[in-house]
């Protein structure tokens, strides 16, 4: 491996043999471009999806689970119940 990566620095640095600009992609379009239509997939590829959406689901739901401190917070909810008119600023009954 690195006596080709040797002939291929040497490749590079000779005088006289810089890039030539000749490129090799062959001619055309290699992926016909399709207006408005969903891509094809193949088998394999749906399976993969489903298998790595239904794994992402799963480490999500599983650590809420584990741990729903960490997205619903580390203290306990107040009880509005136990909160006075004047903690709200809602004037007496009396004053008018």
């Amino acid at each position: 491996m690195l006596a080709s990566l040797g002939r291929s620095a040497g490749r590079l640095l000779r005088p006289g043999s810089g890039a030539t600009g000749l490129r090799h992609a062959g001619g055309g379009v290699h992926i016909q471009p399709r207006y408005r239509q969903f891509p094809e997939l193949t088998r394999a590829q749906v399976i993969r999806s489903e298998l790595l959406s239904g794994f992402m689901w799963f480490w999500i739901f599983w650590h809420f689970w584990h741990s729903s401190d960490m997205v619903l917070g580390h203290f306990p909810y107040p009880d509005p119940s136990a909160w006075t008119d004047e903690e709200l600023g809602i004037p007496p009954d009396d004053a008018e």
